[in-house]
């Protein structure tokens, strides 16, 4: 029993679909408006992280060839033949985005819905199908995945949009490409092994370190900016502890890059974003409690 649900948990890449989940529920809670019921709270929740399941899923149907190359990625269910592929797969692929489109739509609007679905879309088709194995801009489009994520959140609240969650969205498109070029630096043998032209491949560990560093320092300058839009010192105290640790790291990769800052580096992106995403959720909260002053 324990051994299938971690490969249902491997199979749906749920870990990425819960820090898509978070960042929804971030892009609602930095969104003024009426609050919605905990209903809504959790169709939008549900939604997005349903719709985020059925692209990993697709992800890993996809590219059980590659997966089956890579050292990091050869023990996943589609490799191991722990799941055979076939239509089936594909079947309840499509039938749980409907599911995660259709519930958004009906309960919350269909704005909301169509952010839900274009973060599956470019996750699954634009990332996987159409980019992965062609272009290094591969994970740069790939980004607006999460992007798509947090304007679903806000769109929940306000169709038109507010100003602070859609900066967070462009925040996310900044913070995909050094999350995972620095994975991708770690692991650069096996991303040259499966052919998968990820930018260090391209252009070499030193040339990508210093690619990385110019977007970590972007998507943190950037990520102060919701606090001239109604964000509070939580928040800024967040973001610039997370950005702060995410810039050191990418500086010290850019004077030794390697597997192991590389990954030193991932590791702090990570810091980062749950920092951002914690506070993007919780400073207003604490605001409208008055906790925050």
């Amino acid at each position: 029993m324990a051994s299938a649900l971690s490969q249902l948990h491997n199979v749906f890449k749920l870990r990425i679909g819960f820090a898509i989940m978070l960042s929804a529920l971030s892009g609602l809670a930095m969104t003024p408006g009426p609050a919605l019921s905990v209903g809504e709270i959790v169709v939008l929740a549900l939604a997005v992280l349903v719709s985020a399941a059925a692209a990993g899923a697709l992800n890993q149907y996809l590219e059980r060839d590659l997966d089956a190359a890579m050292a990091r990625t050869r023990n996943r269910p589609f490799v191991t033949g722990f799941y055979k592929p076939g239509a089936g797969w594909l079947w309840c692929i499509g039938i749980l985005l409907a599911v995660a489109v259709g519930a958004a739509w009906a309960v919350l609007n269909f704005v909301a819905a169509l952010y839900v679905f274009l973060g599956a879309f470019v996750y699954g088709v634009v990332y996987t199908v159409w980019l992965k194995r062609r272009s290094w801009t591969n994970i740069v489009l790939g980004g607006l995945s999460g992007s798509f994520a947090v304007l679903a959140g806000a769109a929940a609240v306000d169709s038109s949009l507010a100003t602070a969650p859609v900066l967070l969205a462009v925040v996310m498109f900044l913070w995909t490409p050094p999350h995972f070029w620095s994975l991708a630096m770690a692991l650069h043998k096996d991303y040259a092994a499966a052919k998968v032209p990820m930018l260090p491949v391209v252009i070499g560990d030193g040339p990508a370190a210093r690619v990385i560093l110019a977007h970590t320092v972007a998507l943190v300058a950037l990520s102060l900016l919701p606090c001239a839009f109604g964000m509070g010192w939580l928040y800024f105290l967040a973001a610039l502890a997370g950005g702060g640790y995410f810039i050191w790291r990418s500086v010290e990769l850019v004077r030794a890059p390697g597997p192991t800052r590389a990954m030193t580096n991932f590791f702090a992106s990570l810091v980062q974003l749950t920092l951002l995403l914690l506070a993007a959720i919780v400073d207003p909260w604490l605001t409208a409690l008055g906790w925050l002053g």
